[in-house]
């Protein structure tokens, strides 16, 4: 889980959508405070050197009753194309503030492809840390005016 993001859904005036996000990296919780460094070290994420993952997207279509975003994902400064998967949850009044919209978007990423290439083979065969990693996104947008 990361615990420090931001994100945006801008829907123009014609209905083009436009998605943007960002995440300190440093705010990963794994539960796991020896494991949270590691990850925030030069071997993984690289926190220091690259303190935020970004996405922009580049293309929002529909796909049966749901969605596809693509767009550019960088992390530890590797750009490359991605996309996510994403459901529309729906609509609801919110909590006083308007009305939240649901959604829930999911991608797999190798790690590889982003430069973290470390590799902790487990002494009976396999690896602590696999290559495909599936990114999972339950998201609220509150609408602005």
């Amino acid at each position: 889980t990361f615990n420090d993001f931001a994100g945006a859904i801008t829907v123009a005036e014609d209905g083009t959508t436009a998605v943007t996000a960002e995440i300190q990296v440093a705010s990963i919780d794994t539960k796991n405070a020896d494991r949270d460094a590691h990850i925030k070290s030069a071997d993984f994420f690289d926190a220091e050197q690259y303190p935020t993952a970004t996405f922009t997207s580049t293309a929002v279509r529909t796909k049966g009753d749901d969605y596809v975003v693509e767009g550019d994902f960088t992390l530890r400064g590797v750009t490359r194309q991605v996309e996510l998967a994403l459901e529309f949850n729906g609509v609801n009044p919110g909590m006083g503030n308007g009305p939240v919209a649901g959604f829930e978007a999911t991608t797999v990423l190798n790690r590889k492809d982003f430069g973290i290439t470390i590799d902790m083979p487990l002494e009976g065969g396999g690896a602590v840390v696999g290559d495909k990693i599936t990114i999972t996104l339950e998201i609220e947008a509150a609408l602005q005016a």
